[in-house]
């Protein structure tokens, strides 16, 4: 159970019920992180406006199977367990590859990226996201630099940056108010990424 109230599908009305038709997936099911949001529509809809345009955007260039696998990354660090089986479940589907999956799930879990089936300029996007989580008063515009130098536009960067801090800022909605994966299906997603205003979830 959350720590907070929250409003179940059936039981919403008014814009809430716009919301979570706009979200939800098969049998009505509403993520429970987006039902933590319940009591406050407006921030519902500021999250996943956040969360279309930043992670399911079809102007992003840098391959969403990697953006989902830094979303994993920060969560992992961030210890949200919620969100690494959500984001393990998409990326998994995403690859369509079990054994490089599970390589990544590996090298995340032992916090190693060495040996992972990885570009090395994808490694340094995850030490970026790494340093960005935990201390990210240390990050100085080399670190940058050296994103740039290893074949990342600047565009690329900035959806590096943005998919890891949505991920932090997920992650605190998730630990701070108690939401679990009970009832949710796991690894869903908004995956019509042609369409920004298609929120829905299969």
């Amino acid at each position: 159970m959350p720590w907070i109230e929250t409003i179940a599908y059936e039981d919403a009305d008014g814009h809430l019920r716009q919301l979570y038709d706009r979200v939800k997936g098969p049998d009505n099911n509403v993520d429970n992180i987006m039902m933590m949001h319940s009591l406050r529509p407006h921030s519902m809809e500021g999250h996943m406006a956040i969360y279309k345009y930043v992670l399911h955007h079809a102007r992003n260039t840098v391959p969403k199977w990697f953006l989902e696998t830094l979303g994993v990354w920060v969560s992992s660090l961030n210890h949200c367990h919620y969100c690494v089986d959500h984001h393990f479940g998409g990326l998994k589907r995403l690859l369509a590859d079990d054994e490089k999956a599970a390589a990544l799930k590996a090298a995340i879990d032992a916090r190693d990226f060495t040996d992972a089936p990885l570009e090395e300029k994808q490694k340094l996007a995850l030490a970026y996201a790494k340093t960005l989580t935990l201390a990210p008063f240390e990050l100085t515009e080399s670190d940058v630099r050296q994103l740039r130098e290893a074949g990342y536009n600047d565009g690329e960067i900035l959806e590096i940056n943005q998919v890891s801090a949505y991920f932090g800022y997920a992650n605190r909605t998730v630990l701070g108010l108690g939401c679990s994966t009970q009832g949710d299906i796991i690894g869903l997603s908004p995956n019509n990424s042609d369409d920004p205003e298609d929120w829905s979830h299969n």
